[in-house]
């Protein structure tokens, strides 16, 4: 699903000092705004994506730009996506004077008349926005405060005949549903960080806003994309580092028991990076090996990719990875 949830609701402050980029132009947030008769904002119509910065490099920016347009494109305005936007996000990035960053790009059709048939001519409304993080790669601390509780939902992922699961669009409906379901369950003494969102067949699906892993009898597991799922970014990553490391990799149709029932599992979006689950439904889970493995192997890579050096290999691990994760802190 979306690899959003970074920045938190604490961080109003600091915002209203930024600047972002709207409609080919640096803009100080206070005055950042977009036309109450603009699609995105009456009928969701826009697509968007959410990236990490490291040194001042967006982190796999080819993929981001590339399901961008794929997505404008389901939309019907893929030739709205500019040529520069790349130039936009840097230009965002220099005015804020941040290498280590949270960023939104988003390209809706822009203001039309107040109807559902859109025009066929469209002035597109592009926004770039960012916020604050810490450094990534080793030794960098998670945008999360703890390994992730998470629970099943009664919201189910439409099918891909009804709404395309891989068009990344401001239309994050289910997504709400099921967020809005973890708050109603909260309690003084239980709070979800993430639901679990099975098909309309009842199998395992994602997030609200990650992609779902899990480890059984060593096997990587993972939904499959012939499930409606959007295949985020992160999610290619890891499949990728598995990969690469040799590990036995099972895209495929699961239900909820085997995720109950697996030795490890973990949320992956992009600014989560990598998230381990210790709880599902109450059942506990432990952080295990391949899970600890491959977010150091993802660190390692971010480390390599933005920041130019080589990763330190005594095998220390990263904040939150220990066997006995810091429970000091909360979201």
């Amino acid at each position: 699903m979306s690899d959003g949830d970074a920045v938190g609701s604490d961080q109003g402050e600091a915002t209203a000092d930024l600047t972002y980029h709207v409609n080919g132009d640096l803009v100080p947030a206070s005055a950042a705004t977009v036309s109450v008769r603009d699609r995105g904002f009456m009928y969701g119509d826009g697509a968007f994506e959410t990236l990490r910065v490291y040194g001042g490099d967006p982190f796999e920016w080819p993929a981001h730009r590339e399901r961008l347009q794929r997505t404008a494109e389901t939309l019907g305005f893929g030739g709205a996506v500019p040529d520069d936007l790349r130039e936009r996000v840097d230009e965002t990035l220099a005015a804020n004077d941040l290498a280590d960053a949270y960023c939104k790009v988003s390209v809706t059709r822009g203001v039309q008349p107040g109807k559902l048939t859109p025009d066929p001519e469209v002035d597109p409304t592009v926004v770039v926005y960012v916020a604050p993080l810490e450094r990534g790669g080793v030794d960098s601390e998670s945008v999360w405060d703890d390994p992730a509780t998470v629970q099943t939902v009664r919201t189910r992922r439409p099918p891909d005949a009804a709404l395309p699961a891989d068009a990344k669009t401001h239309n994050y409906l289910p997504g709400i549903l099921a967020r809005l379901e973890l708050r109603r369950a909260t309690t003084d003494d239980f709070a979800a960080d993430e639901a679990v969102m099975r098909t309309t067949d009842g199998y395992l699906a994602e997030g609200a806003t990650s992609n779902l892993f899990f480890v059984d009898e060593g096997t990587l597991k993972t939904p499959t994309t012939d499930l409606p799922i959007l295949p985020g970014v992160t999610r290619s990553v890891v499949l990728d580092l598995a990969d690469d490391e040799g590990f036995p990799i099972r895209q495929g149709r699961y239900t909820l028991d085997d995720l109950r029932e697996a030795d490890e599992a973990f949320l992956t979006n992009s600014t989560w990076e990598i998230r381990p689950i210790t709880s599902v439904d109450g059942i506990d889970l432990g952080v295990g090996p391949m899970t600890k493995l491959l977010a150091r192997l993802f660190d390692d890579r971010v480390e390599r990719a933005h920041y130019g050096d080589e990763p330190d290999q005594s095998g220390e691990e990263r904040a939150g990875d220990s066997d006995e994760p810091d429970q000091s802190g909360a979201e």
